[in-house]
């Protein structure tokens, strides 16, 4: 079952995983930077390869106020590279196949879909700013604007932060 899922103001909770490349990374490793940690269901549906493609749409603005983009699934990392070779996504994913990623910050669960129900992600991007703390927490995500949106987030965070 998930856990809480973590609120602005929090720390982000740590974890270790692995990326479409097999290697491992830790959130950590990014200290000092911006995270867009974006949680999303599956890759090369409509909806999660509209998001993917807005935030790769971003990529440069993103870059250039300091901040890393993470996409996470449950997806392999085979499916990860092909996902980032059919759609050109200039960032990291994370297979989190096991869902411990998913899980500790509580977007992993039962969902329902037509009257069905199933476990999966719940579309959600955690903004982290560069101490580790969680800045903005998207829940309900545009999918087609959603790089602009966290853009604008990063830029009002920074612009706040203490």
């Amino acid at each position: 079952m998930a856990d809480t899922m973590p609120q602005a103001g929090q720390p982000a909770p740590e974890f270790t995983a692995v990326t479409e490349t097999g290697e491992q990374i830790s959130l950590s490793d990014y200290r000092g930077k911006w995270v867009v940690l974006y949680f999303y269901p599956r890759d090369n549906t409509p909806g999660c390869t509209m998001e993917a493609c807005s935030l790769r749409d971003s990529h440069a603005a993103l870059t250039g106020a300091d901040a890393v983009v993470l996409g996470v699934s449950t997806d392999s990392a085979a499916a990860h590279q092909r996902f980032i070779t059919k759609f050109g996504l200039p960032f990291t994913l994370i297979a989190d196949t096991d869902t411990a990623v998913s899980t500790r910050y509580g977007v992993y669960g039962e969902k329902s879909l037509y009257g069905k129900s199933f476990l999966g992600i719940t579309r959600t991007t955690f903004i982290i700013d560069p101490d580790g703390i969680i800045r903005t927490v998207f829940t309900k995500v545009n999918v087609s604007r959603h790089g602009e949106e966290v853009l604008a987030a990063i830029q009002g965070d920074a612009r706040t932060r203490p």
